[in-house]
């Protein structure tokens, strides 16, 4: 497989804050979770290390039919000046019109979607496009086929995940964020062979997310797996590296992204 990406806008770096109550957590294969930190501070750090968005999910939030980072979105937003995309409990418009009113620039969506396809379209034609990302938690069934969970991976929906990106796209969703409950959390490097099969079927930005344990794995997500751009959580949560360092590695292989603020740390 060629080793350098297409070409196309800059990639983008993505710090991923799962959020449970007042903190980030943070588990494997969307299991087993364990307090990380504060999200402001974290959000904070982040940003003036150079990272290009933000992405919040509210794990539990389809367990209690609602999402309840409205006042976290907010006091983002005030002070940070990146993109923010935020998930977990969007079930209709309003909530994603109240995410949007309280900061948010773009909206995940995952159990809703599935279970009311439809709704991509009302919220592309109500919102825009770009505000919407169909977030898709794929798990591994058999050589080349994974099917879409919901419910922070907890519910099997028997939808092909290949097969729903296509539709998802067709509907007028803007990006497509996909996760590898498989490798989320293990540090082992993304499912390059999902990420680049997904990629390969829509035209619109796919986000790749699950596994990243360091610069080389982030870098292959990108060339191997066609991202547009990377979404990364326990490698900057646990300073196994730091967003300065992701950038200088892609960044000496070819691949173009936003160069990161000179006195932002290494780790």
């Amino acid at each position: 497989m060629n080793s350098q990406p297409p070409a196309r806008a800059r990639v983008r770096i993505i710090p991923r804050l799962d959020i449970k109550g007042p903190n980030i957590v943070k588990g494997v294969h969307l299991e087993g979770l364990r307090v990380v930190g504060d999200p402001a501070e974290h959000a904070r750090r982040y940003y003036e290390e150079g990272a290009d968005e933000l992405l919040y999910m509210d794990i539990v939030a389809s367990l209690y039919g609602r999402n309840n980072l409205l006042d976290i979105v907010e006091r983002a937003a005030a002070d940070i000046f990146i993109p923010l995309t935020v998930g977990g409990g969007v079930r209709k418009l309003d909530d994603v019109y109240k995410l949007l009113r309280a900061g948010a620039d773009k909206v995940a969506v995952n159990t809703a979607a599935i279970a009311n396809p439809e709704f991509i379209r009302e919220a592309a034609r109500s919102f825009g496009s770009q505000c919407i990302v169909v977030s898709i938690e794929a798990k591994l069934q058999a050589p080349g086929r994974w099917e879409a969970l919901t419910d922070n991976g907890r519910e099997k929906t028997g939808v092909d995940a290949y097969d729903w990106a296509r539709r998802a796209a067709d509907l007028g969703a803007g990006e497509i964020l996909v996760t590898s409950v498989d490798r989320e959390g293990t540090l082992k490097g993304f499912d390059l062979d999902l990420t680049a099969k997904l990629a390969t079927a829509v035209s619109i930005p796919v986000i790749a997310c699950g596994g990243a344990g360091g610069a080389a794995h982030v870098l292959a997500a990108v060339t191997e797996g066609r991202a547009d751009a990377v979404s990364v959580a326990s490698i900057l949560h646990f300073k196994k590296c730091g967003l300065r360092e992701l950038k200088e590695t892609l960044l000496a292989s070819g691949v173009s992204v936003r160069r990161p603020p000179e006195a932002a740390p290494l780790a």
